[in-house]
């Protein structure tokens, strides 16, 4: 019997899928459960298992082919037995797990393989590294894409050198010649539709930021005295963004429209508040949302941002963590961004940008004083949001900012 598999249902709104690579060939026997294939889409990775026993007869869709779901990416012939010199094989990790660096039982000499993400497993892979070799900066020690692009770096570096060593020198000319380095690789599903949706965002809103700038003396200092307390009640640390996101969930009461979308030639306007919070990730920058975050405490917030940016980290976020969102709040500052002009993240019509904090001088009752400064950048759609209303709704986050304890009242 020939058993079809089919792309699954990849999630609210979601249609289509990259065929990322197969993970066996025409000819090799599969168990049952057993990954065949991993798809990419704009928002999570995933893999499709085999749902019977048998051999892959036919790959119909090969990898970066783009396919829909119902389509046939290939057939299982389950009558096929499994050959008598083809050992049983494991089930490949899913691409939400993190595994082992090495995939070898570890030896006398190490005791314990480093961990890596999957994203680095694959590009180790691609590029024939080793990950036991690569120093992990991620979280808890893990391997991630950006160390092993650096090794791999580094020992082209090395290579050269001794390519150096080796052979004679070449004419200037071509050693000039030969310094332009080139890459070409493929545009992940994500970035592809990160680029899709960013393009579309600038054609067809009209799109306009306003800026201020908050003085978080405050803020800061009530991080200061309240942060070990926080942490040894809750467990996690009181960051800036949970400041924010309540600041962001009392402007978006007082200014409706700015929690609001589109439809034809309506507006409709919300009167819930999931609040998207940017994380970016290896493969671009992602959303997830924390949901009714009127309702959530300071440390559920806290607690929501960490579980989100561990799960981004791990590659293990879900269809339903990045589904719908209200508004949206992105801290470029977390990689030293002074300035910056948020892109709407449709279809929301309003996105709060956060920047760096730096000692900036300010004049205040008539003497000049060093105070830590925050840029603040608020885009909205202009076609129903006016400046009046975006200009009032900064300057509410600013005055909860620069006066928190109004927060923690409200909260």
């Amino acid at each position: 019997m020939t058993i079809q598999i089919i792309v699954p249902e990849l999630g609210e709104s979601v249609i289509e899928a990259t065929v990322r690579r197969w993970l066996k060939e025409e000819g090799d026997f599969v168990e049952a459960g057993e990954a065949l294939v991993e798809l990419e889409t704009d928002k999570v990775n995933l893999e499709v298992g085999a749902k019977a026993s048998g051999v892959l007869a036919k790959i119909n869709a090969g990898e970066g082919q783009d396919v829909k779901v119902g389509d046939s990416l290939g057939t299982i012939n389950e009558n096929a037995k499994q050959p008598a010199s083809q050992p049983a094989t494991s089930p490949i990790p899913a691409a939400a797990e993190i595994v082992p660096a090495s995939e070898k039982e570890p030896t006398t000499t190490q005791s314990q393989a480093p961990l890596v993400t999957p994203v680095a497993a694959r590009f180790a892979r691609e590029q024939s590294v080793d990950p036991t070799q690569v120093s992990g900066t991620g979280p808890e020690g893990r391997v991630t894409k950006s160390d092993v692009e650096r090794f791999v770096q580094q020992q082209n570096v090395v290579a050269r050198e001794e390519t150096k060593t080796l052979a004679p020198p070449l004419p200037t000319a071509i050693v000039e010649l030969t310094a332009r380095r080139e890459e070409r690789e493929r545009m992940s599903r994500r970035r592809r539709t990160i680029a899709q949706r960013l393009l579309e965002a600038s054609q067809s809103t009209a799109m306009l930021t306003t800026f201020n700038e908050v003085d978080v003396s405050a803020m800061m200092d009530l991080r200061r005295r309240r942060n070990e307390a926080f942490q040894a009640r809750y467990g996690v640390k009181l960051g800036v963004t949970s400041f924010f996101v309540k600041a962001s969930v009392s402007a978006l009461k007082a200014f409706p429209r700015l929690n609001a979308e589109i439809q034809g030639d309506e507006i409709l306007l919300k009167y819930y508040y999931d609040v998207g919070v940017a994380v970016g990730s290896e493969e671009g920058l992602v959303v997830p949302v924390i949901r009714d975050t009127d309702r959530l405490s300071f440390a559920q917030i806290e607690k929501q941002i960490k579980e989100f940016s561990v799960k981004t980290n791990q590659g293990a976020l879900t269809v339903e963590d990045l589904r719908g969102g209200t508004f949206t709040v992105t801290n470029g500052g977390v990689f030293g961004s002074l300035l910056s002009t948020p892109i709407l993240n449709q279809p929301q019509v309003g996105i709060l940008g956060l920047h760096k904090v730096e000692e900036r001088p300010i004049v205040i009752n008539g003497q000049i004083v060093a105070r830590p400064m925050m840029y603040l950048a608020l885009s909205y759609d202009h076609r129903i949001v006016d400046g009046r209303e975006a200009v009032q709704f900064l300057v509410h986050i600013k005055e909860l900012i620069e006066d928190p304890e109004r927060l923690l009242l409200e909260g």
